[in-house]
Order: structure tokens, then C-alpha cells, then sequence
């Protein structure tokens, strides 16, 4: 099993293109080999934790359009 990172120290942060009047997610950087994401509209509740390499695979598919007008 592996151990959840501490993340109450966290610096989050949202994308400067994120709209919506700001309801979007936050990534936590500098966690290596890990993302941490979260809800903006509930900063307090739960994290979801990512590999590296799957959150890049990610956004690089959301940048090219494999996901549709989402």
C-alpha cells in the first residue's frame, strides 16, 4: 500500500485560462513523481492524487482535442 503525501502544507493554484467564474480544479506542484488536484469550490474536502506521467498523458489530450467540447 502506498502512503497518502501529506498536502495540508500545499500551495495550490488554478490555470490562468480556467473560466466559469473561477469552478475549476487546483494542482499542487512540487510533489515529485505526483499531482495532487482538487475541487476550487471545495478547498477543504478531498484531494485525488496522480502519477506524473498519467497527469501529463492527460493534458496533453485535453490540449489535442481527445476529449471533445468538454
Amino acid at each position: 500500500m502506498t502512503d497518502f503525501p501529506d498536502l495540508s502544507g500545499a500551495s495550490w493554484f488554478k490555470s490562468s485560462h480556467s473560466g466559469n467564474g473561477g469552478s475549476c480544479v487546483e494542482v499542487a506542484p512540487n510533489y515529485p513523481g505526483i499531482v495532487p488536484v482538487r475541487d476550487s469550490k471545495d478547498p477543504e474536502g478531498p484531494a485525488l492524487v496522480f502519477g506524473a506521467d498519467a497527469f501529463a498523458a492527460f493534458v496533453a489530450g485535453v490540449k489535442g482535442g481527445d476529449f471533445g467540447d468538454v
